[in-house]
């Protein structure tokens, strides 16, 4: 079975182990060599990358974009847009989400991985439609968490309603890191056993030393793709 692999070293490494600091002259020389490696997509893009760009960088986040893009030519780009927050800390009209969109994929994005960090899917609907619009990947998140309502039934129903709001994948999204490796061979079957037929990502950290492990227990269990840094 093949698995894809996308790589957040761009993004998610750089946001989570320095703070979103990494200058694009960092990583520039590198740009060519990662889109040689074969992975299935790079994400480069949203999540803290655009505010740092303005806030700490002197960076122009469209042109890093850009940059990017005219490096990587086979890899398609992937960011993190946080549904109706889009890349803030606040809910933005429905006109601003679908322009900015629309700006992003013009300007290089291929895939958009789109949460809301309570699974409230009312808050990304938006996104997913406007993704779809512009002919692009759209890849809805399950942001994973334990409570007494977080069953393996409550995830697969999520799962469903993804599916039904026309998605091109799912992505199991363990920003915590708490995901142990049993609960993600659990999760993986039960959401592969309910015949969903989007494409099925996972995505955690290594905050409890298991990430790894995690990882290869979800494969195991049949997921589709997995993230690394």
């Amino acid at each position: 079975m093949k698995v894809n692999i996308t790589e957040t070293v761009l993004r998610d490494a750089n946001q989570s182990l320095i703070a979103t600091r990494m200058p694009f002259s960092d990583f520039e020389d590198i740009l060519e060599k990662l889109d040689e490696a074969g992975y299935y997509s790079l994400e480069c893009w949203g999540g803290a990358t655009f505010d740092s760009c303005l806030r700490y960088l002197n960076e122009d986040p469209w042109e890093r974009l850009r940059k990017i893009k005219a490096k990587v030519k086979k890899t398609p780009l992937q960011m993190l847009l946080r549904g109706q927050n889009l890349l803030g800390y606040k809910h933005y009209p429905d006109d601003v989400v679908r322009l900015f969109i629309r700006k992003s994929a013009e300007n290089g994005m291929d895939i958009f991985r789109i949460f809301d960090a309570l699974n409230d899917f009312r808050n990304i609907e938006i996104c997913i439609d406007e993704v779809k619009k512009c002919g692009k990947h759209a890849q809805g998140c399950i942001c994973y968490t334990t409570s007494p309502v977080h069953t393996l039934e409550k995830y697969v129903e999520m799962c469903k309603e993804l599916e039904g709001m026309g998605v091109d994948s799912i992505a199991i999204k363990d920003m915590a890191g708490i995901c142990s490796p049993k609960e993600a061979y659990d999760l993986v079957k039960a959401i592969k056993d309910a015949k969903i037929s989007v494409p099925l990502f996972f995505h955690t950290h290594h905050t409890t030393g298991m990430g790894p492990m995690t990882l290869m227990k979800a494969i195991e269990a049949g997921v589709d793709g997995i993230d690394c840094a």
